[in-house]
């Protein structure tokens, strides 16, 4: 069966607590070749952000899906192609696994139709996303591969997402957990910030996602990463 991020080789990610490079706009970003954008972020979330990156985005024709980091700021617009909805695997906070999506099954009428789970092997421990889920980061690349091999196998979950969130990752522990995987597809996210880094992690993963580099440098450093992931 064909998923949305089949072809997926490029994502970015927009945080909605953060702003756009001194004089861009969404449109901007959304010309940067990208194939999808991510609307999410670890602090600072409301419903309100949300659903202004997502309206301004929905108008472009690149897929725009919601990646909530808590039920609270879950939203529903018709701009939305659907949700990614991340489970920690090395979470110490078993609420990060499990927890947080019991909280939002009660809260809504999900869409399981567009809702998809990524399991996500959290690996940079100064990140806010590993602080928040308490996550344990100190994973040799068998264990990489192990919690892969558990998401896809054990728990069926389409995508796996090994993140680094504001460092470079090591590519040894991505190449790891591609070998583990036979059909979900693996994310990359971390420290991607010109042609060769986003070229290196994409030899590796399926899908490379930038999401600081948006925010800091501005598009022109999003389109190298994108002719990168695209090369790889």
């Amino acid at each position: 069966m064909s998923t949305p991020w089949a072809d997926w080789e490029h994502v970015v990610k927009l945080d909605p607590d953060k702003s756009l490079a001194p004089g861009e706009t969404f449109e901007d970003v959304c010309e940067t070749g990208t194939d999808a954008l991510e609307i999410g972020g670890t602090t600072g979330m409301t419903e309100e952000k949300m659903e202004r990156v997502i309206a301004a985005c929905g108008t472009y024709d690149v897929p725009v899906y919601q990646e909530p980091s808590n039920p609270a700021v879950v939203v529903e617009r018709e701009e939305l192609d659907g949700y990614l909805v991340p489970t920690v695997l090395n979470a110490g906070d078993p609420f990060w696994l499990a927890g947080a999506h019991k909280e939002w099954v009660r809260m809504d009428d999900v869409d399981w139709s567009r809702t998809h789970a990524e399991g996500y092997v959290v690996l940079n421990p100064e990140a806010s996303v590993a602080e928040y889920t308490e996550a344990d980061c100190d994973l040799s690349a068998e264990d990489v591969a192990a919690y892969a091999e558990v998401a896809e196998h054990q728990l069926g979950q389409p995508v796996v997402y090994v993140e680094y969130s504001g460092t470079f990752g090591d590519p040894e522990l991505v190449a790891a957990a591609a070998d583990a995987l036979d059909e979900s597809a693996l994310f990359y996210g971390g420290g991607v910030h010109d042609y060769e880094t986003a070229r290196e992690m994409g030899r590796h993963a399926d899908t490379v996602v930038v999401g600081d580099l948006v925010h800091d440098e501005g598009v022109d450093a999003v389109r190298e990463t994108v002719e990168g992931a695209k090369e790889a």
